[in-house]
């Protein structure tokens, strides 16, 4: 148990990393709430485990999740404040999108921020997700109406690093905040083209659901093979083996697993030039406007040919656990510290 994991959001790319790091890594124990009710995981979780975690001189190295306050936890049980704190974000809030610069709750940056100043080593899981994150502290703490901290980018800098999200690749032959209406309305324009396509539309299901999605289930009938979530993964990637093109229409993206996934499943991506992806995708994958990929994907529901015959031309390589398995271990192994 030298390891401790803390997740406070236990469900999709947070689920998939820490489940993985507990399988591949040994003497690790992992500590989790359910992903339900983000917001109040982000407020309240460091005192929930601050009770429900045993005290165990066993422990070197704690790693958790963003949506962690670490400094509370820290402060609430001074023995976990000693070990090496690793913090991952797979998302950040100083980024995250809300329809008024004005609504954004300042607290839950503000949160992740002293996490980072109590954290000793800081982990994202991309070079966007990083460099969004610190450049925008300074235009952040300027929300403060006055006595505002100095320097704090400069501070927590040195102590970044990015190592990208771990996906195990299977062995196979070949929420609001991903825009579903820019997606189904696209969808809806190649029906009224009367072009052939089906779609799948695959994801889990949280306590708000946008009436698009009811909608356009509805509008595109028998234009839908599957619809909604899939616990099984191997049914999962059935799904995506059989598919030909797979969308992204997101307005934030820290990552991308599930767009990974699919292209390793033989698809052909569309992602925006946006976020993420010209970090992760080739250019011929990325679009501009909606007009943009509508017009790629009228081309391909008349020639079909074109993605099945199409060889990815990006890196699959990088981003699997395989190669990254030694960083997350360097990461997560350390030499006992004289004061523990």
């Amino acid at each position: 148990m030298s390891l401790l994991i803390v997740e406070p959001f236990y469900g999709g790319s947070h689920k998939q990393l820490v489940d993985l790091l507990q399988e591949e890594l040994e003497d690790c124990v992992l500590y989790t709430l359910p992903a339900k009710k983000w917001h109040w995981r982000a407020r309240t979780s460091a005192l929930y485990f601050s009770q429900n975690i045993p005290i165990s001189e066993q422990y070197r190295i704690l790693f958790a999740s963003s949506v962690l306050n670490l400094t509370e936890l820290a402060a609430l049980r001074p023995d976990l404040g000693k070990l090496k704190k690793i913090l991952y974000f797979h998302e950040n809030q100083l980024i995250y999108p809300v329809k008024k610069y004005q609504e954004r709750d300042f607290q839950y940056g503000y949160n992740q921020i002293l996490s980072c100043l109590v954290a000793d080593v800081v982990v994202f899981n991309s070079v966007f997700n990083m460099e969004s994150f610190l450049t925008s502290i300074g235009k952040f703490m300027k929300l403060i109406p006055d006595h505002r901290p100095r320097d704090l980018e400069s501070i927590i800098r040195p102590k970044c690093q990015v190592i990208y999200f771990p996906i195990r690749f299977p062995d196979v032959s070949r929420e609001h905040d991903k825009d579903p209406e820019s997606f189904f309305k696209v969808l809806m324009h190649l029906k009224d083209l009367r072009l052939n396509f089906h779609v799948s539309v695959l994801g889990e299901t949280f306590t708000d659901v946008p009436d698009v999605f009811s909608e356009s289930k509805k509008a595109l009938g028998s234009s839908v093979i599957h619809w909604g979530y899939l616990p099984s993964k191997d049914d999962y990637f059935q799904v995506l083996c059989m598919a030909d093109v797979v969308i992204s229409t997101a307005k934030h993206e820290f990552f991308g697993v599930a767009m990974l996934e699919a292209v390793y499943c033989g698809c052909y991506p569309l992602c925006p030039k946006d976020l993420v992806y010209p970090e992760i995708f080739p250019a011929e994958y990325l679009y501009s406007t909606p007009e943009q990929l509508s017009k790629r994907l009228q081309i391909f529901c008349k020639r079909p040919d074109i993605v099945r015959k199409h060889l990815y031309k990006g890196e699959m390589t990088p981003f699997s656990w395989a190669a990254l398995h030694g960083k997350f271990r360097s990461l997560l192994t350390t030499e006992p510290r004289e004061d523990l």
